[in-house]
């Protein structure tokens, strides 16, 4: 348990005044007046950051906390007068002496971390890699501030051997407060980037602050390569442990590294011996990170064999919680990756913060590495579940199910492993309820996680995949003969679906299609679509995907092509096929005219790969005042094409004409056009009167409840709308979460109820808005139409001053898709 000190204690310790009521043992220590956990016996610490930590104090009395550190000119409300309050000069000052003072009272070696980037993954493996050796206390998450760190000591323990923790400074004199807290005897430095930099004069000065913390350690380990020598010199009066691939003199010399299937085999040297091991990935920050972990545990005296076995199972470090939607109007928090009683905590406030469901629901798996026994943990996961008001617990594992005794919640159901709660899920009856998901790793929580994240929503887009169909085939009507059509199917389909919409395409025939990223291709390919696709925004991370699924990149710079083309020369491929973008006039991606001569060449040099299209992309086709800079583009476009015509010595596909140009510059079409939102039957060359395109898209929801409202009173947060004259208002299902916007709010924005128009009253919120009905006859559960045929989204977007663009590709993927076709 942390620590306990009796209130007179800690008065003594922080040399303040007091106001003590009542002797109370302190067991916890508050900067958050959001996260109680006990409060008879917290301590709250009103810190003022963004807000008045004093300003809370009444909220936290109410809630039963009756211990405050305030500041000296703070006076005491006459209805607390029965609480103890401490008075200090400065309250963060406080905090960090209270920790300073608790910190002391244990003589385990601290392990101090700091740097720019890394520090709380080589935290969190530090603690796997030390756990299996001793009792070990770290910083939850990435408490690395100057409250954080305090918080972080205050979990220091006489049963714990080993204490991690975790520093971080944004400007200087952050790093003296710090050490005089942590007073580490070990200290490690990850890398030094520029993260911060802004706080300080220079990236040198950011450097020197972070070596405060470590100037009176036993050992400092670091890698030394991206250290300046000047700073080196520095350090000589500390011992020094070094990770190098570059110097022999190193502590820990790396000669070589192989990657391969996603590891990376380690070949280094250790006090003149070899030694060879597997760090579980590739990227070089991982790599970075285990290395300095592994330099970390040789300067610790750990074996090189325990070390090898250790590093070969490190397990990726997941830093958040994901919110997500679930199945049957539930919520579910997704912390599947690890499980101790700290980061347990955290998730449980995180959990206890969710208001929008009555019912809050615990999967939790068993806790491994606490150093505790099984009942005395379990027993404190109970109390935490009773604080945090716990309507369910399920239970996964042998040792929680053995104390399932000690678990008072109103329910619980326990079983032996993952597998045997999967088989019963769907028996549990999940509805209305916030579901957190806490997990270790070994238990691969992420397949509940899949399961309960169904999404469902009331407030439905309706997608007429006939009209669509009317649309596509007016765009082929006007094409030349012989011009191919590359439908646009990024962004999810601007907001109308993934396979849905590809599939009634490759079934018209189109001839290409193009999405942003290649998981979006990737689904595609999984969901039965063979259509030849372009990936427009094509990451290094992910050439192995667009080569297993005959994904086809756009190549838009020297770099991308060389890195891919390295890669496809790896693969043994032969004609690689590629689409090459250059740049006329947008300014966004793609290769620039003067520079077709050097494209010329380095294609020369990569056969491999075959280019397969060059297109360009016309910034304002659809506009006659740019009328001029589109001829521009097009001659430029068309120069470039004729010298990498010359030089590759094979036919290309050309291609510059979007949307708005296939009407309006028939002699752009060239090889073939790309079709985008003119699909969902939006198009701003259209001529008004014509009407040859249908709107694809309706997006629909309903009314949750009718309110009789009086003149003068207001409508929604900051009361910045009220009722003119007495009348009703409808809360219908659609707020910003769903893709609409705010600026719609007070009045801007209109909805079709019963086809009678109505205007919006009040803000917009997150998950609905407020309709004045007062004019027309309605019900609740009655249809509101936000845009279709009638109101159509060019409307809304001239309400919102923004174009049908970001209208549709806004809609939230909560709001339930839903395919007509006829």
């Amino acid at each position: 348990m942390p620590g306990h000190y009796q209130i007179t204690q800690i008065s003594k310790i922080l040399g303040a005044k007091n106001s003590i009521r009542h002797e109370i043992e302190i067991g916890h220590l508050l900067t958050d007046s959001r996260k109680i956990s006990k409060a008879e016996t917290t301590l709250f610490f009103a810190l003022n950051g963004t807000r008045n930590g004093h300003d809370f104090i009444p909220e936290l009395y109410a809630a039963g906390v009756f211990n405050f550190v305030v500041k000296d000119d703070y006076q005491i409300p006459p209805e607390m007068i029965d609480a103890n309050f401490l008075w200090v000069k400065e309250v963060l000052s406080a905090l960090q002496k209270l920790a300073a003072y608790h910190r002391q009272q244990f003589d385990y070696d601290v392990v101090a971390i700091t740097g720019s980037n890394g520090k709380t993954v080589v935290k969190e493996w530090l603690y796997q890699l030390l756990s299996p050796d001793k009792n070990v206390v770290r910083s939850p998450k990435s408490y690395n501030s100057q409250t954080g760190v305090a918080l972080s000591l205050w979990q220091m323990d006489a049963q714990h051997e080993l204490a991690i923790i975790e520093a971080g400074i944004s400007v200087p004199g952050e790093m003296e407060k710090l050490e005089n807290m942590i007073k580490p005897a070990i200290g490690v430095l990850t890398h030094f980037a520029a993260a911060h930099d802004e706080g300080f004069s220079s990236r040198n000065q950011k450097l020197q602050e972070k070596l405060k913390l470590f100037k009176n350690v036993n050992c400092l380990i670091y890698n030394e390569d991206p250290v300046p020598l000047t700073v080196q010199n520095d350090l000589h009066g500390l011992k020094t442990f070094t990770i190098s691939k570059k110097s022999p003199e190193a502590g820990l010399f790396v000669f070589s590294e192989e990657n391969a299937s996603g590891k990376t085999r380690v070949n280094a040297v250790f006090r003149g011996e070899k030694l060879a091991f597997t760090i579980p990935f590739a990227d070089e920050a991982s790599v970075e990170n285990a290395l300095l972990c592994c330099g970390t545990l040789l300067a610790l005296g750990i074996s090189p064999n325990i070390i090898s076995r250790r590093i070969a199972l490190l397990n990726p470090v997941s830093m958040r919680l994901e919110l997500k939607n679930g199945l049957n109007n539930c919520s579910v928090i997704d912390d599947s990756y690890n499980s101790d009683i700290n980061s347990l905590e955290i998730a449980l406030n995180f959990l206890d913060l969710q208001k929008q469901h009555p019912k809050k629901t615990l999967i939790l798996s068993d806790i491994y590495q606490t150093g505790l026994k099984s009942e005395v943990l379990y027993q404190q996961v109970a109390e935490l579940t009773r604080q945090k008001n716990v309507d369910n617990l399920i239970g996964v594992g042998p040792e929680i199910s053995k104390n399932q005794m000690l678990f008072l919640t109103p329910e619980k159901q326990f079983f032996p492993d993952t597998e045997s709660l999967l088989k019963k899920i769907h028996k549990l009856h999940f509805r209305d309820e916030t579901i957190l998901l806490k997990g270790s790793r070994l238990f691969e929580f992420e397949k509940i996680s899949r399961v309960l994240s169904q999404k469902t929503h009331e407030t439905v887009l309706e997608i007429n995949l006939n009209a669509l169909q009317n649309n596509l085939n007016h765009y082929k009507s006007i094409l030349q003969p012989g011009v191919k059509l590359m439908a646009m199917v990024k962004a999810f389909s601007y907001g109308s679906g993934s396979f849905e919409i590809a599939g009634i395409l490759q079934f018209n025939k189109v001839d290409y299609l193009a999405v942003a990223y290649a998981d979006e291709g990737v689904s595609l390919r999984k969901a039965g679509i063979t259509l030849p696709i372009m990936v427009l925004n094509p990451e290094v991370s992910a050439f192995q995907e667009l080569f297993d699924y005959q994904l086809e990149p756009e190549i838009y710079s020297f770099s991308l092509l060389e890195k891919y083309a390295v890669f496809i020369t790896g693969k043994s491929a032969d004609k690689f096929p590629v689409h090459l973008k250059i740049d006329t006039g947008m300014h966004r991606l793609g290769f620039e005219f003067e520079e077709t001569a050097q494209l010329c060449l380095v294609l020369q040099n990569h056969p491999q790969l075959q280019v397969k299209s060059v297109f360009s992309h016309l910034a304002g086709s659809g506009s006659a005042e740019h009328d001029e800079f589109t001829w521009q583009q097009f001659n430029t476009f068309q120069n470039t094409c004729a010298l990498l015509q010359t030089s590759l010595g094979h036919p290309f596909i050309r291609h510059i004409s979007n949307t708005s140009a296939i009407s309006r510059w028939p002699e752009m079409q060239l090889g073939m056009v790309r079709l985008g939102i003119g699909l969902y039957g939006i198009d701003s060359a259209e001529n008004p009167g014509k009407k040859l395109l249908q709107p694809v898209a309706a997006l629909k929801t309903s009314i949750s409840q009718l309110k009789k409202v009086k003149a003068g009173e207001t409508v929604g947060y900051s009361r910045n709308d009220r009722m003119e004259k007495d009348g009703v208002i409808a809360t219908v299902r659609i707020g910003y979460a769903d893709g609409y916007l705010r600026i719609f709010g007070n009045g801007n924005g209109k909805m079709l109820i019963k086809n009678k128009l109505v205007p919006t009253i009040g803000h917009i919120s997150m998950d609905m808005c407020m309709l004045d009905v007062s004019e027309i006859e309605v019900n609740e559960e009655d249809e509101v139409i936000v845009f279709n045929e009638n109101l159509r989204i060019e409307t809304l977007a001239d309400q919102a001053d923004t174009i049908p663009y970001e209208i549709l590709t806004n809609i939230s993927q909560r709001v339930k898709r839903v395919y007509f076709y006829e």
